[in-house]
């Protein structure tokens, strides 16, 4: 099959369209998917204890809210993401769950943030996605105190994270006109180079600059899976333009390639990251 290249994704029209859609109904699945990496960043946070805490493309605030509450009372805590339904998500949570996190729609590359206003800035899969990477890094540095802590956690390759790229495999012979993936535009596998990303930051005048390789086990329950296929990633916006017996007929050929990740109840979802450290 020849790859059919596709003409770069516009984020903002992805993030507050389908995507954005599918992350707020999905949330519950995706917070219990992800809180491995959730509860890293967090106790991070807890263990540097800043006064003022930037979250970037904090979608619908699982980190962020994870985080406040190591915080408690007193810290400043502000989430920006570019998707507007997502926003609006996080802030129900942080009434609901009363944690004084405000939460702003904005796209962390050009978003006007106060002059050294924050001590530590964190971020879970939401800085793979910016048009000019050290634009975004400068930006967000300048809004940090001097010596201010970054740290996020962003996908290594799609060869290093088999299961994600599992559903798009199995129905590629059967789709031949799925576009494929560009690795070098933005996107879950845009920062699969850690010389790449070290140079984003160098550029964008950050110090101290540590990426190293971390795996997360997480799961998701085995009734969940079929669901997860149908709408995450790529083949999940792809398939929307079928109806519904088609994407069952589409789900019914792809699903089995998954039977090595299923353990009985349990389907384990490997996930291999970097851990991305530098200082303002």
């Amino acid at each position: 099959m020849t790859d059919v290249k596709i003409a770069p994704i516009d984020q903002p029209a992805l993030w507050n369209g389908p995507a954005g859609e599918t992350w707020v109904a999905k949330q519950e699945m995706l917070d219990a998917l992800f809180a491995p990496v959730a509860d890293y960043l967090a106790d991070a946070v807890g263990e540097a204890s800043p006064h003022r805490l930037l979250d970037i493309g904090c979608g619908t605030g699982a980190t962020v809210l994870a985080a406040a509450q190591r915080l408690g009372v007193g810290g400043d805590v502000l989430g920006v993401d570019i998707s507007a339904r997502m926003i609006a998500r996080a802030r129900k949570r942080a009434a609901a769950e009363r944690l004084p996190v405000r939460f702003e729609e904005g796209d962390a590359e050009e978003y006007d943030f106060p002059t050294e206003a924050f001590d530590m800035a964190i971020s879970r899969f939401g800085v793979m996605f910016f048009s000019d990477s050290v634009a975004a890094f400068a930006n967000i540095r300048a809004a940090m105190v001097p010596k201010g802590v970054l740290h996020a956690v962003a996908w290594r390759s799609a060869r290093e994270n088999d299961f994600m790229t599992t559903a798009w495999r199995a129905a590629a012979p059967i789709l031949p006109a799925m576009p494929a993936p560009d690795p070098n535009a933005p996107g879950q596998f845009a920062f699969a180079s850690n010389e790449r990303v070290l140079g984003f930051l160098w550029d964008a005048g950050w110090s101290d600059i540590v990426i190293e390789p971390i795996d997360f086990a997480c799961t998701l329950p085995t009734p969940a899976l079929a669901d997860y296929v149908a709408n995450m990633g790529p083949l999940g916006l792809f398939l929307a333009q079928f109806d519904p017996a088609e994407r069952g007929s589409i789900l019914a050929r792809v699903l089995p390639a998954f039977d090595r990740y299923i353990d009985g109840d349990t389907v384990h979802v490997p996930i291999a990251c970097w851990s991305i450290r530098a200082r303002a």
